[in-house]
């Protein structure tokens, strides 16, 4: 459940602009969301954005960490973290690491960009393998593409179901298109009150874990945080939703709507 909900996070692709004071988070931001599975409150999971640098290059530090909690946790426990660290210019990945448990399923990757070299070099610790890829332009990792794409969109370039293509590479899978439409504007009701959002939708492939193609739904806040506020998916069993729980350190006013 924890890797569909960070699965969800990158899920917008819109133009190309450098980072500048326009951008939409700076260090320090902290996001917390509450996962419902069923009527189970499934889980928790935080993204925390914090500054480092690597080989002398000042670069963000993203952690996002996702367990199950409560009753969910007596029936599948999961464990996860993720990290990246991402270039506080372009927000090209440097670093990305990926350690997991879920009910007893477990991977632990790390894979290095060299950007110079076009080539990332993936290693497999559990399994003791590396594997290496041929870098193409604009990669991403799963959690560096968030926060890139939040600075890189226009909501006014945005065409109502217009399919946009992201490369995306994470896992020993390799790189691949990763394709979703926008859907237009909705108004939702939230814990903080009712909050203007694009709404996205993915195109995923159905099977094991999502029930049709275009099974999952991601709202976006339509401010200049662009932060989730929810996400929807029917699963081969069941349903997940993940609603904004909890946020600290915006760099922009967090706009409500008011009656």
């Amino acid at each position: 459940m924890k890797k569909i909900f960070l699965f969800a996070l990158f899920l917008t692709y819109f133009g190309v602009q450098s980072q500048s004071s326009q951008s939409a988070f700076k260090t320090g931001e902290w996001l917390k969301f509450r996962m419902h599975y069923g009527f189970l409150n499934a889980s928790y999971a935080t993204l925390q954005v914090n500054s480092t640098t690597i080989d002398d290059k000042p670069v963000y530090h993203v952690v996002g960490h996702g367990e199950t909690t409560g009753v969910a946790s007596w029936f599948f426990k999961v464990d996860d973290t993720y990290e990246s660290y991402f270039d506080k210019r372009d927000g090209k990945p440097y670093r990305f690491v990926r350690k997991i448990d879920e009910g007893g399923y477990t991977k632990d990757v790390e894979i290095n960009f060299d950007h110079n070299a076009s080539k990332a070099e993936l290693n497999d610790k559990k399994n003791k393998k590396k594997l290496n890829f041929t870098l193409e332009n604009n990669i991403q990792d799963l959690i560096s593409a968030f926060y890139f794409l939040r600075n890189n969109y226009k909501t006014e370039d945005l065409e109502v179901g217009k399919a946009i293509t992201l490369k995306m590479l994470y896992d020993d899978d390799g790189i691949f298109d990763f394709k979703l439409k926008y859907l237009g504007l909705e108004v939702l009701n939230t814990k903080y009150g009712k909050v203007e959002c694009l709404k996205f939708r993915p195109l995923v492939q159905s099977g094991r874990v999502f029930k049709e193609q275009e099974s999952l739904s991601l709202w976006v806040s339509n401010d200049d945080n662009r932060i989730p506020i929810r996400i929807k998916a029917d699963l081969a069993v069941g349903a997940i939703k993940a609603d904004l729980d909890g946020y600290n350190g915006l760099k922009h006013q967090f706009k409500i709507i008011m009656d």
